[in-house]
């Protein structure tokens, strides 16, 4: 009987040894992540209906394609309206132009007039005088000294009446050059306008803000969106990351650029090279999808790992976000083991587009 138990544990043992992964070198260590990428939401600006939709899931697009349009009929209406201010301000301004030029000329003839004006003030003082010289020696009637008296007042009144001919026609300059002004700034405000129903139109072309892949669609032609409201879902596959957790004691070790190998559950025969981009500078506790009790109570830094943009573009077809694995980094100068040498598979050509 004792033999027979030492046999089955014999084989237990044995079992265990032959099924148990390879050990790690010393200097290498590793921990569990998913693969992330970069995920944007492409939405609408303003409230309105989408007029059509121009990719599906799945689709490659790059940086610039269109993806969606939104109704522009309002936004095209007021780009008229806007368009048509701008065109009544400006002949406003030609109005108010013209105009000052006539007041400038009344201005011109006013001051002539009181050149005039004053010479025939001057004229009538001075008959006055010599009438006043000639009544008082008797040469000629008293009435003809009370008509040079209604000269002088004549004349008087007329130089006065000149004088504010001229203020008038001044602040009509200035009336003339203010209206000028007001219809200046209508135009800038229509400019405004313009330009801002111009934007608005051109922001109802909804494009991708980088080359990805459609993710999600969220809406469909025909139906209204509120401002922010999102379309589609892109995913950025030449930002591709794993995030994973070690040990205080050797994150320390762990430098930006550190060479890093992922190796995918999905294909745990690949090995993909990526390089350590970010080192958490602050430890946490071990994040809680760890099962263990005692593996909760460790303090870890959390690491990244990017994928090189080149190597995602050879492969785009095949990056698939969320997909679990090991990522492992050297923290020594032990060289990769065997079973951690680059291993990725020949560039397949890219499908064709499937962007609409």
């Amino acid at each position: 009987m004792y033999a027979i138990t030492a046999v089955i544990v014999t084989g237990v043992v044995v079992a265990w040894r032959w099924a148990a992964p390879d050990r790690l070198p010393d200097g290498i260590v590793g921990g569990n992540g998913r693969l992330e990428a970069t995920t944007l939401d492409v939405a609408a600006k303003s409230g309105g209906r989408l007029q059509s939709l121009r990719v599906h899931e799945g689709d490659f697009v790059a940086a610039g394609d269109e993806i969606a349009r939104m109704d522009t009929r309002v936004l095209e209406a007021q780009l008229r309206g806007a368009q048509a201010q701008q065109r009544q301000a400006r002949t406003a301004r030609e109005t108010a132009t013209a105009l000052v030029r006539q007041r400038q000329q009344a201005v011109s003839t006013v001051a002539a007039l009181i050149l005039q004006r004053e010479a025939e003030f001057a004229l009538a003082e001075k008959e006055l005088r010599r009438t006043s010289e000639l009544v008082a020696q008797n040469f000629i009637s008293a009435q003809q000294l009370d008509a040079a008296n209604v000269r002088v007042q004549s004349s008087r009144a007329a130089l006065s009446a000149a004088k504010s001919q001229r203020i008038e026609a001044e602040s009509g300059v200035l009336v003339a050059r203010s209206q000028i002004v007001e219809s200046e700034a209508a135009i800038e405000s229509a400019l405004a306008a313009v330009d801002r129903m111009e934007v608005e139109i051109a922001d109802a072309v909804l494009r991708a803000p980088r080359a990805g892949r459609v993710q999600t669609v969220l809406t469909h032609a025909g139906e209204m969106l509120a401002g922010g409201g999102r379309v589609v879902t892109l995913v950025d596959l030449a930002d591709v990351t794993m995030s994973f957790f070690l040990p205080e004691t050797v994150a320390g070790r762990v430098a930006i650029g550190a060479e890093a190998r992922l190796v995918l559950d999905a294909a745990p025969n690949l090995v993909i090279p990526a390089q350590v981009d970010f080192v958490a500078s602050v430890a946490q506790f071990t994040p809680k999808t760890v099962e263990t009790q005692s593996e909760r109570q460790k303090m870890v830094f959390k690491v990244r790992a990017r994928i090189d943009p080149a190597l995602l573009g050879h492969h785009r077809e095949q990056v698939k976000t969320g997909l679990p694995g090991m990522a492992y980094v050297r923290v020594g100068a032990e060289p990769w083991p065997p079973k951690l040498s680059v291993n990725v598979p020949e560039a397949v050509p890219a499908a064709s587009e499937h962007a609409r």
